[in-house]
């Protein structure tokens, strides 16, 4: 059916995007792949790499003791807090009140993609050097998981299969402890619904997804032990049930897989 085909049998139900290629960031196969969408938990992967950008400068070291909390400075001023009802992650909220290290909320935040870890990450790092590592185009960091202030004044983070690809291309690149400390934590992902979910076991991908009413995204670098790395992004804002969100990102991903030898064939 190929990748054109399974778009098709979903076509006027939703947005959707896709960006595959390999590591040295040229397209094989792209749709809508510079339209943006909420990015729900994809905006976690640029957090993390500005986390290590300020580690490797000095700014912040891992093992640096932060104090859980929840109460955050909101984009569109004033203050905010996490929802725990819409948290995955329920081990970051029996740490209330006590010190943990910065690495550790890292951890949390990409591989069970914790909302209360990554806030207190980006108020780490900063809002604007996590949008840095998005570089130019439409993609955006702006504000932290569950302000509602911010989102009720049309402040979001959006994402685009390109911006996705991009920092994933630069993440599969980097060089370096800082290199193979993202590409571990990508690869310790514990929610594999979607691009890892009809890849044969054991099949290394570090990757990052996203979720909510409407949106399920992912983002990662496939690296078949018999084939060159890939990298797959698809971003599905749609009235699709959300298993069959999952399911769409899976098949694409099976596609890309099977013409893992010869990329540039997908079609």
């Amino acid at each position: 059916m190929g990748i054109a085909g399974l778009l098709r049998e979903v076509d006027g139900s939703g947005e959707f995007g896709v960006w595959l290629g390999r590591l040295d960031g040229v397209p094989v196969f792209e749709h809508q792949a510079e339209r943006t969408h909420y990015s729900a938990s994809t905006m976690k992967l640029p957090v993390a790499m500005a986390m290590m950008r300020k580690v490797e400068a000095g700014e912040l070291v891992l093992d640096q003791p932060v104090t859980v909390h929840n109460d955050f400075e909101s984009a569109a001023g004033g203050r905010f807090g996490v929802s725990a009802d819409h948290d995955d992650s329920p081990t970051t909220w029996t740490k209330l009140g006590t010190q943990v290290p910065l690495g550790w909320l890292a951890t949390e935040m990409i591989t069970v993609s914790s909302n209360l870890a990554t806030n207190l990450v980006l108020e780490q790092v900063g809002v604007d050097a996590a949008h840095a590592e998005l570089g130019p185009g439409p993609s955006a960091v702006r504000r932290g998981i569950d302000d509602v202030g911010a989102k009720r004044a049309g402040i979001s983070n959006e994402m685009s299969p390109a911006g996705l690809a991009g920092v994933l291309v630069a993440v599969g690149n980097q060089n370096g402890s800082s290199g193979e400390y993202l590409r571990d934590l990508l690869a310790g992902n514990q929610w594999n619904g979607e691009i890892p979910a009809l890849l044969p076991a054991g099949t290394r991908v570090e990757h990052k997804n996203g979720w909510d009413t409407r949106i399920r995204h992912d983002g990662g670098i496939v690296r078949p032990p018999d084939a060159d790395p890939f990298v797959l992004v698809v971003c599905t804002t749609s009235d699709l049930a959300d298993a069959d969100a999952q399911k769409l990102i899976a098949s694409i991903a099976l596609e890309a897989w099977n013409h893992r030898h010869d990329l540039g064939a997908v079609r």
